[in-house]
């Protein structure tokens, strides 16, 4: 009885123990500025209204991002037209209402922020349209989930990738998915998605757009971290991805994001 009484006792010791509070002290990195700059051209608009979002990294436990208000943002094409983007009254965000896109012209956007030069060329891509959509109600291992698939024919006689995003409305955050033609080129292809929360009158949107192999690989690996399951307090850090987008004054002080550019088709859907 005195070994048991000595187990119970040392174990209700260790439990307790498990409940004090680590604070971790975390070193803080010099903040890098992050350009968020999709140039979506969504179907059947003329594409002329766009925007930039620029902000800067911070602390790990931070409750805000920091927003860039005094940057200096535009876009040129080819022919070296300009298009500006002006600081909006929401800071951080610099908006366009006179941008021109289109399909396979090169463009480059620049920003200038704390007396460096940062650039980026990407050419503006095609997408195809959703040419259905449809419903199947006994999906999943145990057939109680809703499936909705969204079909599409791939762009023909070029090779193709396409970032797809799906936005459920029992999330906050937006499903990414990204696929290629490698097996299905110049054929019908289609973006899938399930839920078991599903009911009738609920509507899911559907967006599509054409990317390059570059950009592919990047939101490849960005996906893969964002959705690692294996990530606990002694895991390994995920790396930091590097986009397109360079410093022009100092290689090593690059900046985060990615500039993209294409068409983008847009598929609402209600449940049945």
């Amino acid at each position: 009885m005195k070994s048991i009484k000595y187990i119970l006792i040392a174990s209700l010791f260790l439990f307790i123990s498990c409940e004090k509070v680590i604070d971790v002290g975390l070193e803080t990195a010099k903040p890098k500025l992050v350009i968020q700059a999709s140039i979506n051209w969504v179907n059947g608009t003329d594409g002329s209204e766009q925007k930039v979002n620029l902000s800067t990294t911070t602390d790990y436990f931070s409750n805000t991002v920091p927003p860039v208000t005094d940057a200096v943002v535009f876009i040129t094409n080819s022919t070296n037209q300009q298009f500006d983007f002006l600081q909006d009254t929401e800071p951080g965000i610099y908006k366009c209402s006179n941008f021109i896109p289109i399909v396979g012209e090169l463009y480059t956007l620049t920003v200038a922020y704390q007396g460096e030069i940062y650039k980026a060329t990407e050419k503006l891509l095609n997408t195809p349209v959703v040419k259905r959509v449809e419903q199947k109600n006994d999906a999943g291992i145990l057939g109680n989930a809703t499936e909705v698939k969204f079909f599409f024919d791939d762009l023909p006689n070029e090779t193709n990738q396409y970032l797809l995003k799906i936005k459920d409305p029992y999330k906050a955050i937006p499903a990414y998915g990204v696929a290629e033609d490698r097996f299905f080129q110049n054929n019908e292809m289609f973006g899938y998605y399930a839920s078991e929360k599903f009911k009738t009158g609920d509507t899911i949107q559907f967006t599509n757009n054409g990317i390059t192999l570059n950009y592919y690989n990047y939101m490849n690996i960005l996906i893969s971290q964002a959705g690692g399951g294996n990530m606990g307090p002694f895991s390994t850090p995920t790396s930091t991805i590097r986009g397109n987008i360079i410093n022009q004054n100092n290689f090593d002080n690059y900046a985060l994001g990615y500039f993209k550019l294409s068409k983008t088709e847009i598929r609402n859907f209600i449940i049945e």
